[in-house]
């Protein structure tokens, strides 16, 4: 079993109270506060981590260091370059051995809602750039996150190659992808366009009570090792209206993932996302962990 940190864009936000434009960490890398700020949130999972004898994922904070978000922010292509490589060097210098790094992907849209929609050849020629700096560092593999349809999906795991791949999508309260198609389709149709070369599928940015009752027996099930939920039972809709975070009830979500765990034979990654700090995943690992 590994952890992964929470909810970083949230923590860093509501509880430290730093401006990130657009939800964007990157910036982060560019000012010498911002990257001790990341240290010390990179720390307080690795000791979890240490604390409970589990591995651990980390991501670069990434999410946003895309074209499009970048380019809101300033960031040209040998910027964005620059800035995804420094991400991976400064989860280099918090490297333990059971620390796995990975290359975060977020998606070209806001990761709520769809948006314009790319085909699977766009999408791997638009992350492609981002994918291959990863690549030509010592991640140890690219995480795609919070992903609303599976052409994106597809053309990030094209855009892979070689290079270790996981595919994270989001779900509404109904247990479907933001695009309406249900999750265990979406697994299926990104397998079937690039013959299973994805390591594994999670879902993330999502409450396990919106997608527990999708987790029936099926093939694609068995493609579902991992997930980062959601403190907070509120839709997609209603976290964008929020003005104050939600940051529910840590003992109840890892309640939760003991369910989680029973229902997918393959769970392997668990973690938080949005709302969710170290106290959450804390109690996570506590439940999921012997």
């Amino acid at each position: 079993m590994r952890i992964t940190d929470g909810g970083m864009e949230t923590t860093l936000i509501f509880k430290q109270g730093l401006d990130l434009p657009h939800f964007a960490a990157f910036v982060l890398l560019d000012d010498p506060e911002g990257v001790e700020a990341l240290r010390a949130y990179y720390g307080s999972y690795i000791e979890i981590a240490e604390k409970h004898g589990v591995g651990i994922v980390l991501d670069t904070p990434t999410w946003r260091a895309n074209a499009d978000w970048g380019g809101k922010l300033g960031y040209g292509a040998e910027a964005l370059a620059d800035v995804n490589r420094r991400a991976v060097a400064l989860l280099e210098e918090l490297r333990t051995p059971e620390v796995l790094v990975s290359g975060c992907v977020g998606p070209r849209g806001d990761g709520y809602q769809v948006g314009e929609e790319m085909t699977a050849d766009e999408a791997e020629r638009y992350h492609g750039p981002q994918i291959e700096t990863f690549s030509a560092t010592s991640a140890d593999l690219v995480s795609a996150l919070t992903l609303t349809y599976a052409a994106e999906a597809t053309g990030i795991v094209r855009a892979a190659g070689e290079t270790p791949v996981v595919v994270s999508f989001t779900v509404e309260t109904d247990g479907r992808l933001p695009s309406g198609q249900p999750l265990g389709e979406g697994i299926e149709q990104v397998d079937a366009e690039t013959d299973g070369a994805a390591d594994f599928f999670m879902v993330n940015c999502a409450h396990p009570t919106h997608f527990v009752d999708v987790l029936e027996p099926a093939p694609w099930l068995d493609r579902l090792h991992g997930v980062r939920a959601n403190a907070s039972q509120k839709s997609h809709a209603e976290l964008d209206e929020a003005q104050e975070l939600d940051e529910g009830d840590p003992d109840e979500l890892a309640a939760r993932y003991r369910e989680l765990r029973d229902r997918l034979p393959n769970l392997s990654v668990v973690g938080g996302c949005c709302g969710t700090d170290h106290r959450h995943v804390e109690a996570i690992a506590r439940a999921v962990t012997p």
